[in-house]
């Protein structure tokens, strides 16, 4: 139900009503202009209509007809070839914003974008259509397949993450974004080299996994995340680890580490973010941050993987003190015109009051702490506590000390807009998608029995297969027929009994990822300094994604994934952390990206003078086993028969436990035939919404009192008249199981099949035509046998 207030439930109550309504194209109000609108939302699914509540995405639509305004016709002012300064109002995309409710009291009823428009020449109506948020899902598809889980046999990813990600391509955030997505042109813009929002999976937007834990170490906890969802440690000391997608070179520019954390929901009081440096001759250097909850420190560090490094402490009192979520940052200015840089860092804080930490800016001056010339190479996370939303931004600022809180905090750049709940379907190996963005949100959604749908207020919600699962005790509305029911058809369908559900899986156990095709450069490419250069690869679709390549030199030699950077064409001397490695991939295609930060020209060339690019891509060593699970109800099928459901073959579903799930989430909704309440017309209440259940009281018709679930509703007006409500409703449990007192049902097949007389039985007892006209009364009684029965 939407929130609503005294005044509104006051006049709802009331036996005269007066209903009101606005409406708003481009921010424009032409409410008054309006001669009639219709609203209508419903789940769309794969199940048996009877069945149809239990999954599926829901898209509202909006449609209204309008009028003209002073003495000129609404063609000519809103229809495809009106003027733009009236037209463009209601054109295709246009903003549409509808309100109803009553007495001058309205609540959000709708919000989208228009889809259509059309005029009728000679009259003073346009018809305007329009659709919710899933509009703004109309891009391609497109999700990360890293080889990881398949390799690892741990999960990656959820149904929930997926999704969570496809909303984030179209706009719709559920924690803050990333601060720089796209690569430009400009190599020395803000760049988002790592970004996991760790929202239902260790799975990066940007980057890619690298050591993914196991699940028995962690779970993924919605109450207390600091936005949506995060990463809970179930002891000290978590780990996880990812390769950037763009590994940027030391000396560079001003980068920045950041996370959101809850330090209320802790197992010990630190967490530790590290950037992992690929020094010449397989030596690693490392910059982190570590923030000490328990001691109210933060320090930073920098140093020799295994070897000797030096650390800056700063403390604020405020760590200890207010717990709860934190954003906690660590700056990086490793700007230098040398070989060799000393850092210089500065932690960033805002607690949970809204209260800012800025650390002062410090500069290392011990050796120990200087970082020569290397590639990121990874970022490592060690966690006590719940952590969301980490991300690694390069060139974030031109220097540290001037970085400006607006930007830390990404001030009026994102505002919350969805819901997700907890995950249900593990996924080891993401599936390929195809179409667009709300596509494949409907496809995941009828897959994991899960539903999705925008509010009135164009908010997103997530509901997984448990939404339907448990009984409410109390209803959010209560209508009747004495006063809010004008009409009701109560119907039961054998078609929402499946006492027999069968769910099928994809079983990855035993499979693992092996070396896929590699692809050797034919080209030794000069980059230029400044400049960039690009490639782009051939990836089979059954590959996975891959990383950057693995800068090389002459002391450390591998031969996957990897490239080297000479002084000469012929191979000269080889050059570490002078150019920026990065990659993406782009449907069918690999491209890899070449940034010479240097001063002198720089080849991609072998010591000996051949081309260095080799690319290798990775694959799953075999396909999943198809598998199924069956759940049934011997009790249900002894008086309905056995009625059986099979649920389509998905690769969202990756292991037996998930499928279980499923198998047994539908049989506990099917093994009894429940009622469907179908066209319920009542009274217009602009609380209501998708997924609110409902107490039903008939007391003149049906003689029912029942919950039910709203899975459709569609409401229309006409000028000068009062909205007119139609609800779908599921019940949201069956009338019992049947007894059927009294009754002795036939059987299925007719007891007289069989026992009737031959000819020949006949003929040969009434020999003659007289014995039969005096043995027979009538033809039946001839055609029956003795003890027979019709």
């Amino acid at each position: 139900m939407q929130p609503s207030d005294i005044e509104l439930d006051a006049a709802l109550a009331a036996p005269d009503r007066t209903p009101t309504h606005s409406t708003r194209f481009g921010g424009m109000d032409l409410g008054e202009q309006i001669q009639s609108w219709k609203v209508e939302r419903a789940y769309s699914t794969d199940l048996p209509e009877a069945m149809r509540a239990f999954n599926g995405s829901a898209s509202a639509q909006f449609e209204a007809q309008l009028a003209g305004r002073d003495g000129t016709a609404a063609p000519r002012l809103y229809s495809a070839w009106a003027d733009r300064a009236t037209g463009d109002a209601v054109r295709p995309s246009q903003s549409v914003v509808h309100a109803s409710g009553v007495s001058g009291r309205n609540l959000p009823a709708f919000r989208g974008t228009v889809r259509s428009r059309s005029a009728v020449s000679g009259s003073d109506t346009v018809t305007v259509q329009a659709l919710d948020g899933a509009e703004r899902l109309r891009g391609p598809a497109s999700l990360p397949r890293p080889y990881h889980g398949v390799l690892t046999g741990k999960r990656v990813a959820s149904e929930v993450w997926c999704v969570d990600e496809l909303l984030r391509q179209g706009g719709i955030h559920t924690c803050p974004p990333p601060r720089a997505p796209v690569a430009g042109s400009d190599d020395s813009a803000p760049f988002t080299v790592l970004y996991a929002s760790l929202h239902g999976g260790v799975t990066a937007t940007y980057g890619h996994p690298e050591n993914v834990p196991h699940i028995d170490g962690y779970d993924w906890i919605r109450e207390g995340a600091p936005f949506e969802m995060a990463l809970m440690p179930k002891a000290a000391a978590l780990t996880a680890s990812w390769t950037p997608r763009s590994r940027f070179v030391v000396p560079g520019k001003v980068f920045l580490i950041e996370c959101w954390v809850n330090t209320a929901l802790a197992r010990d009081s630190k967490i530790e973010i590290r950037a992992l440096l690929d020094r010449s001759g397989g030596a690693f250097g490392y910059l982190n941050g570590v923030v000490d909850i328990a001691a109210g420190t933060i320090r930073i560090s920098s140093g020799t993987q295994n070897g000797s490094g030096w650390t800056i402490t700063w403390t604020s009192s405020k760590l200890a003190a207010l717990r709860g979520a934190w954003h906690l940052g660590f700056l990086f200015d490793t700007t230098s015109t040398g070989t060799s840089v000393l850092p210089t860092v500065q932690p960033r804080l805002t607690g949970p009051d809204g209260s800012s930490f800025v650390g002062s800016a410090a500069t290392f001056t011990e050796a120990a702490a200087a970082q020569p010339r290397a590639e990121l190479y990874r970022v490592e996370l060690t966690t006590d506590m719940a952590v969301e939303c980490l991300q690694v931004t390069d060139r974030v600022w031109t220097d540290v000390p001037s970085y400006p809180r607006a930007e830390w905090e990404q001030t009026g750049t994102w505002v919350k807009g969805a819901v997700l709940d907890a995950p249900a379907l593990p996924v080891y190996n993401v599936p390929r998608v195809s179409g667009s963005q709300w596509d494949v949100i409907t496809e995941i959604a009828r897959s994991s029995m899960s539903t999705g749908d925008f509010d009135e207020q164009g908010v997103f919600h997530w509901r997984g297969p448990s939404r339907f699962a448990v009984v409410p005790d109390e209803p959010d509305l209560v209508v009747t027929t004495r006063r809010d029911i004008s009409s009701l058809t109560v119907g039961e369908e054998i078609d929402a009994c499946r006492n027999h559900c069968e769910q099928p899986f994809q079983d990855w156990a035993g499979i693992t990822s092996v070396a896929g095709s590699t692809v050797d450069d034919t080209v030794v490419r000069k980059i230029d300094p400044g400049a960039s250069v690009e490639v782009s690869y051939a990836v089979a679709e059954d590959e996975f994604d891959i990383g950057p390549l693995v800068v090389i030199d002459d002391t450390v030699v591998t031969d996957i994934h990897r490239v080297r950077f000479g002084t000469l064409a012929t191979g000269g001397t080889a050059v570490k952390g002078v150019v920026t490695v990065s990659c993406r991939r782009e449907g069918p295609t690999y491209i890899a990206r070449f940034t010479n930060t240097g001063t002198a020209p720089v080849w991609t060339v072998t010591k000996d003078g051949k081309p260095s690019v080799r690319i290798s891509f990775q694959k799953a060593s075999a396909d999943a086993k198809q598998r199924q699970v069956a759940w049934w109800s011997t009790t249900s099928q002894g008086h309905y028969g056995r009625q059986q459901y099979t649920a389509p073959a998905s690769d969202w579903v990756q292991n037996g436990t998930a499928a279980v799930g499923l198998s047994q989430t539908m049989l506990n909704a099917g093994r009894y035939p429940v009622p469907v309440l179908g066209e319920v017309e009542v009274l217009h209440d602009p609380r209501l919404q998708l997924g609110d259940v409902v107490r039903v009281v008939d007391t003149t018709g049906a003689t029912l009192d029942t919950l039910a679930w709203v899975v459709g509703m569609r409401t229309t007006c006409a000028a000068g008249g009062a909205p007119q409500q139609t609800l779908t409703l599921r019940g949201t449990s069956y009338n019992g199981v049947p007894r059927d007192t009294g009754l002795v049902p036939d059987g299925a097949l007719d007891p007289a099949y069989g026992t009737r007389r031959t000819y020949a039985q006949a003929t040969a007892q009434y020999a003659t035509l007289a014995d039969l006209q005096a043995g027979e009364a009538d033809y039946r009684a001839l055609l029956m046998a003795t003890g027979g029965s019709l």
